[in-house]
Order: structure tokens, then C-alpha cells, then sequence
């Protein structure tokens, strides 16, 4: 049997099958949902959907007292903002004391009962702990006055004058020779003399030789070059192969063999080892307590280094035996206090040392 022949579509039937009902369906699944919701909002009363706030509204007497309030620009910039937090850096650090803590906190308690819109003082210093923290100065090994050898003395006995005036000399004689036998400074200018012809042509004939001597070299190279060449060009046996692969096994054998005999002999070694480590560990403590020793003897002496310039310790303050006279009032005036105070606090590391200027 044959299919059944469709009708026209162009008939009035066509029409009522093509006809869309989506938005029958829609409207019901609508309806659906707002009636288990409450109810349409379109068909609710307006007074169930908007109400009038008036809990902020402010009587017409607040309103003007809030317009006579302003307040200018210049002072709002002096109020205190609750937004903008302090710079670490600036706070200050609790003290230590609970006597302290404990007014410093009765402070903070009345500041934040206060109202943040209100005036505050910048100059009140109530309420603030704002002392300076003083810097610790180090303290140093030497003494603020230092008590000369008794040899320095107006009156010094024979054997301390002669002990302190033999320093001094060492101490001069010692400057003496570093400035002659230090190292010479490098001559900014180098003094010659004319080459004449003569020597010219004998430079130019050791520079020809030097030539001849380089490219007989060059040639005795390339010699040997291609000696190795056709050395390796030969033809290698199978005999000559297997005796390679032997050689090479029996080297790796005793390279192997040799591996394993120092294995042995350095665990025959842990105890000598041992005693090696903890001897130069004991090395490097001692040399480690030198070193402090030294330090601690060098800064007694002399301040560590603070600036460009080096500290010159001040001469030894002696009198040669023709002016030890024995009396106060015959005494010539040698040192101020000043300078001896200058040099004090350069030694001691408190002040930088500097150069006496030439200029007037």
C-alpha cells in the first residue's frame, strides 16, 4: 500500500494545527506561580508596597541649629579623622613602668569618650608620653683621663724619666724609618733618552730574527701535524683492536682495584680523622680568642676608624733632662687642657678624627 497523500496547506485546517499556544502556557505557569507566592504585585494596594521613612527626618529647629553649626574649612582640616590611621614610625613605645601604662590608659579612656567632631588642641601635650628616647652611647675601653707614667712628671725619678724618654725616642725613630723605608710612590712621569739610528737598526734586526725563529716553529708544527695524520690514516687490524679492548678492561680493573684500596684505608683512617678535625677546631678557637684578645688591645690603644682620617696619637708630653728644673713656677708651658681634652674624645671614639688645616 502507497502512503497517504498529504492535504494542502494552504486550506483553513492547516491553519488551526500551526497555531502557536506558547503564550497561553506562559500566562498560566504565571498565574501559577503568584497565586502560591501571595498574589499578583500588579493587583496588590500600594500601601502594602511602599511605606515613608521618616526616622531620619529632622524637626525644622534641628535643621537650622545644623545650618548654624558649619564649620569652616580651616578648622575641619585641624578635626580628627577617625579614617586615617597614625604612621607607625611616629608612635611612640609604651613604657616600660605599669605606673605609666596604667595613666596612659586612663588617658586613652577619657580621648575616646570624646567626640571625633570635635576641636582638638596639636599643641595640648597632656595625656602624651613624648620624651625623646636618649641614644645609648658605647661605652668605651679607655678611660675619659688617662694618668700619664710617672716619668712625664716635673720632678720624675731617674729610672722612670729615662724609661718614658726611651719610648719617645722608639716612637720617633720608628716614624723615621717607615718614611724612608716605606714603599716609594709611583712617578707620574717617566724620564728616557733619544734612540740614534745605530741602536734603530739593531732593534729592527732582533725583531727580523724573532720573525724567522716564530715561522720555523709554525712549519715544525705542521710537521709534526701531518706525521699524526698519516699516522692515523693506517689501517687497523683486528689483532690490534682486541688488544685495545683488553688494555682498556684491565686499566678500568685496577682503576677500580685502586678505588677500593682507598675506600679501605680511609676507613682504616676515621679515628686519625677525628683527631684532625677536633685538633684544628681547637685551632680556630684559639685563633678566634687571639682575635678578640688583639681587638681588645688595639681599641685600648686606639678608637676604630669613624672617618677619612686615621687617629695620630698626641706626643709623649716629657721633659728632656736639661729642663727638669723640679719646680712648679720654672715649668715651661708645654700642653693645654683643651688639646688634651680634643684628643681624649678623639680617642675615645666620640668625636671624628681630622687633619690640621694648612691653609691661614
Amino acid at each position: 500500500m502507497g502512503k497517504k497523500a498529504k492535504g494542502s496547506r494552504k486550506g483553513k485546517k492547516a491553519w488551526r494545527a500551526n497555531i502557536s499556544s506558547a503564550d497561553i502556557e506562559d500566562f498560566y505557569e504565571k498565574s501559577t506561580k503568584d497565586a502560591l507566592s501571595g498574589g499578583s504585585l500588579s493587583s496588590a494596594p500600594s500601601d502594602s508596597l511602599f511605606f515613608v521613612d521618616k526616622s531620619t527626618d529632622l524637626p525644622v529647629k534641628r535643621k537650622i541649629e545644623k545650618h548654624r553649626e558649619k564649620v569652616l574649612r580651616c578648622d575641619s582640616v585641624l578635626q580628627k579623622n577617625p579614617f586615617v590611621q597614625a604612621v607607625p614610625s611616629s608612635t611612640l613605645k609604651k613604657p616600660k613602668r605599669k605606673q605609666m601604662g596604667v595613666s596612659i590608659a586612663s588617658d586613652a579612656t577619657q580621648v575616646g569618650t570624646k567626640d571625633d567632631s570635635a576641636m582638638v588642641d596639636i599643641w595640648d601635650d597632656k595625656g602624651e608620653d613624648n620624651r625623646k628616647s636618649k641614644k645609648k652611647l658605647k661605652h668605651s675601653v679607655i678611660p675619659a683621663v688617662e694618668v700619664e707614667h710617672p716619668g712625664c712628671s716635673f720632678n720624675p725619678s731617674e729610672e722612670s724619666h729615662k724609661d718614658v724618654l726611651a719610648q719617645a725616642v722608639a716612637e720617633e725613630m720608628q716614624k723615621v724609618y717607615q718614611n724612608e723605608l716605606g714603599p716609594q710612590p709611583v712617578p707620574l712621569t717617566v724620564p728616557g733618552k733619544v734612540i740614534d739610528e745605530e741602536e734603530m737598526y739593531y732593534i729592527d734586526a732582533d725583531n727580523a730574527s724573532d720573525d724567522d725563529d716564530e715561522m720555523n716553529v709554525e712549519n715544525e708544527n705542521e710537521d709534526t701535524a701531518q706525521e699524526k695524520r698519516s699516522s692515523k690514516l693506517k689501517r687497523v687490524t683486528r689483532v690490534e683492536l682486541n688488544k685495545r679492548a683488553r688494555r682498556k678492561e684491565k686499566m678500568k680493573k685496577e682503576a677500580e682495584a685502586r678505588k677500593m684500596e682507598g675506600v679501605s684505608k680511609e676507613i682504616d683512617s676515621i679515628p686519625d680523622i677525628l683527631q684532625e678535625i677536633a685538633k684544628e677546631d681547637e685551632e680556630k678557637q684559639n685563633k678566634h680568642l687571639r682575635r678578640v684578645v688583639a681587638k681588645q688591645e688595639r681599641l685600648k690603644s686606639c678608637p676604630p676608624r669613624l672617618g677619612k682620617y686615621k687617629f695620630e696619637p698626641a706626643p709623649v708630653q716629657v721633659l728632656l733632662s736639661e729642663e727638669i728644673t723640679g719646680s712648679l713656677r720654672k715649668l715651661k708651658a708645654c700642653c693645654t687642657l683643651a688639646k688634651d681634652r680634643y684628643k681624649s674624645l678623639e680617642k675615645r671614639g666620640l668625636i671624628i678624627p681630622t687633619v690640621k688645616s694648612s691653609r691661614k
